[in-house]
């Protein structure tokens, strides 16, 4: 009972996180969904182990045309592309990827071709034919043995591609874990065929390294790593520019008391130093920024921090935060290096609080959403 719960438990929260990296713009990119897709696949093979321990083929034979389907062809490519697409398009477009699914394809015409015949009685394979699906059978065989250890290994010649040192280290470990099971039931499958033994229990071991996978991709793949891809890159964009010190920003503590009270233009002292602290230091960023830390920054009142901007640029605070915010997106879309980045994640590393916010000051700022901007600047 409690080993069922958790291949139960595995397998929806599988489902749902393969389903919240496909839908959340946060987790959304053409390599995550293959690691989606494999989180699916990973969910069905649990299935179908919980629908043997069960003894659901039984009263529901025809759940055995999901189970007789070789799910396992489909892990090396959804590994394969994961890695590939999280390398330089250069690499990525040598790479023919619809071959990787062929001997998938050729496993699941076969097994519903005969399938027809054994299970749902739609026809009778004569004879002479049973020969014949014997022979296509051993082919199948001879991909498994050959196609999957193949892809698994040569996935691991491609993981060199990359250059973030804490990304490869956590796919490589992703990488062998998956490998090691693929292995172990390759192995097992093969004995079982020249020796009989019980693969109940050797099965069950499998099941359970499975659901750690599901729920270690989870915790490291997704909460914990996901994000820091884009961070670091927007990072290094927002910053490039760093050539200010401190010193040169820092005012006299002693200043706050000795606020310019003479009319207020566009070279009052206060507000370029404010200009400075936007274009070098990029305060902006700072999601919790607002007028009084503003101020505190400057050595000067809120309400004269307030007063300045009005008069110079004749808007309040907040808009003139949101205006170097949404600058800041505009100037990743416009950058090549960032197409494939998510637009959520540069306007959430830009200062926006939300993607709500995000989107309401970006379309407010440009007429547009960051989306019909992104379309438009192709």
């Amino acid at each position: 009972m409690i080993y069922t719960t958790l291949l139960n438990i595995a397998v929806f929260q599988g489902i749902v996180l393969g389903l919240v990296i496909l839908k959340s713009s946060l987790f959304n990119s053409n390599a995550n969904k293959y690691l989606a897709y494999l989180l699916f696949t990973l969910s069905i093979i649990l299935l179908n182990h919980v629908f043997e321990v069960e003894g659901s083929f039984t009263p529901y034979p025809f759940l055995r045309f999901i189970d007789h389907i070789e799910w396992i062809f489909l892990l090396p490519p959804f590994l394969f592309l994961f890695i590939i697409n999280r390398i330089d398009d250069t690499v990525k477009s040598k790479q023919k990827s619809f071959l990787c699914f062929i001997p998938f394809a050729y496993s699941a015409v076969l097994n519903i071709t005969y399938d027809l015949d054994r299970i749902a009685g739609i026809y009778t394979i004569p004879e002479s034919g049973i020969g014949l699906i014997k022979i296509l059978g051993f082919i199948q065989f001879i991909l498994a043995v050959t196609f999957i250890p193949f892809l698994l290994l040569y996935s691991y010649f491609m993981i060199r591609h990359l250059k973030d040192s804490q990304e490869k280290k956590w796919i490589i470990t992703l990488l062998t874990i998956v490998s090691s099971l693929i292995f172990a039931f390759l192995i097992i499958y093969i004995a079982s065929l020249f020796i009989s033994f019980d693969l109940s229990s050797t099965m069950s071991i499998l099941a359970l390294a499975a659901t750690f996978i599901i729920h270690w991709t989870a915790y490291i793949g997704i909460y914990k790593y996901k994000l820091a891809k884009d961070k670091e890159g927007i990072f290094n964009f927002l910053n490039k520019d760093l050539a200010i010190s401190y010193a040169d920003l820092q005012i006299v503590e002693n200043s706050r008391t000795e606020e310019y009270k003479e009319s207020i233009t566009a070279d009052n002292l206060y507000f370029q130093k404010l200009e400075m602290l936007c274009k070098e230091q990029h305060i902006y960023t700072d999601s919790t920024l607002n007028r009084e830390k503003a101020a505190e920054k400057l050595g000067i009142s809120a309400g004269y921090l307030s007063q300045i901007i009005n008069t110079i640029t004749g808007d309040n605070f907040a808009n003139y935060i949101t205006q170097y915010r949404v600058e800041a997106v505009k100037g990743m879309i416009s950058n090549s290096e960032f197409e494939n980045y998510n637009l959520l994640a540069m306007g959430l590393e830009s200062g926006f609080t939300s993607k709500t916010t995000f989107f309401k000051a970006f379309k407010k700022v440009t007429g547009k959403t960051p989306n019909e901007y992104k379309n438009n600047s192709k």
